[in-house]
């Protein structure tokens, strides 16, 4: 997604980051394509390693400890008991409270490489002497939030992870979340990670009943939307993974005719915001995006906005922690909005 536009609120403007004084690392661990699959823990003497999802296996002599990442890896790995040293991508705000995509991660004991789209602190990350990078991908092979110009050096200080998290299965990327941490040294059999599997897997059946339910009353049309000043954006719900678990659960999607190029979002001009008609709205709350309250005062066609109107608006955490602790409230609340919501447009 670097190459374009990305997923708002990522800016439109590239962060240009110079590599100038960065430390070279030695003994470090080695990546190379290809090689075993799944994860190997050096608990048994054979040591470390593990395959993602762009068929790259990391690999090393022991299991790493120093791990860097992407905050919304960090505090997936958080929720399955495995702490990370360094952090990049929206962690605090500037008031210096923990971002909404941080999780339960602590923001005050991470070292963050960097907090806005193309940060990334290279000397920052090379003092860190990482063993391990992991991030999140949209599109294999880019990691997300590492930035296009200076990728190449980044990878080349230790050995990286990518974890595919668009257009594919929630419960498979949670599941690979999941493998990672085990890989990691997590305990996957501890009751804080068990006890968030069972809500998340009763969230689930909550929706599918909620979906059903309100279907038994004529239907409900849900529609995902990012919303910044100049445009409005209608997402996709065959490219969000949480969408399309939502779906695959009976809730019933606004599908835009026409996406970008990538897919995820349709643009709308503003005059254009009545486009798809909508009984319930998930507004993306990310840091960057344009807020339910701020949009009814500034916006007028999104104020006209039947389910607007209806005040049938709640949040959407669409790069919410890849974890069942991290989803199953936000099921919860999807399914107890489906359940108030009545048919609100024409």
């Amino acid at each position: 997604m670097h190459a374009r536009r990305p997923i708002p609120p990522a800016p439109t403007r590239r962060g240009v980051l110079g590599v100038g004084g960065a430390l070279g690392i030695g003994g470090l661990l080695t990546a190379c394509g290809g090689g075993g699959d799944g994860a190997k823990s050096s608990a048994g003497g054979t040591g470390w390693s593990f395959k993602d999802d762009r068929g790259t296996t990391a690999k090393g002599a022991r299991t790493p400890r120093r791990i860097v990442a992407y905050i919304g890896a960090a505090a997936a790995l958080h929720d399955f008991g495995v702490e990370c040293t360094g952090v990049f991508g929206p962690t605090k705000l500037k008031n210096g409270e923990p971002d909404v995509q941080a999780g339960d991660v602590d923001v005050d004991k991470v070292t963050i490489l960097g907090n806005a789209w193309g940060e990334f602190s290279i000397e920052k990350y090379a003092k860190l002497r990482p063993e391990l990078l992991v991030s999140t991908m949209n599109e294999s092979p880019r990691l997300w939030y590492v930035p296009d110009d200076s990728a190449k050096k980044i990878t080349s200080l230790a050995p990286s992870i990518g974890i595919l998290t668009g257009k594919s299965s929630l419960t498979k990327v949670i599941g690979r979340f999941a493998e990672l941490a085990g890989s990691l040294g997590a305990d996957l059999k501890a009751e804080k990670v068990t006890a968030a599997k069972k809500r998340f897997e009763a969230a689930s059946e909550t929706l599918r009943k909620s979906a059903k339910a309100a279907k038994a009353r004529g239907g409900l049309k849900v529609m995902a939307v990012s919303a910044q000043a100049d445009m409005l954006y209608v997402g996709d719900p065959a490219d969000f993974t949480d969408l399309r678990h939502y779906g695959d659960l009976g809730v019933e999607f606004v599908t835009p005719k026409k996406t970008a190029e990538g897919g995820f979002f349709q643009e709308l001009g503003w005059e254009n915001a009545d486009t798809y008609e909508a009984d319930l709205i998930l507004v993306d709350k990310r840091t960057g995006n344009l807020q339910p309250a701020e949009l009814k005062k500034s916006k007028p066609t999104w104020a006209k906005l039947p389910a607007v109107r209806a005040g049938q608006v709640i949040s959407w955490s669409n790069e919410a922690q890849f974890s069942h602790a991290g989803y199953a409230p936000l099921i919860e609340q999807l399914a107890a909005a489906v359940d108030k919501s009545k048919k609100a447009a024409a």
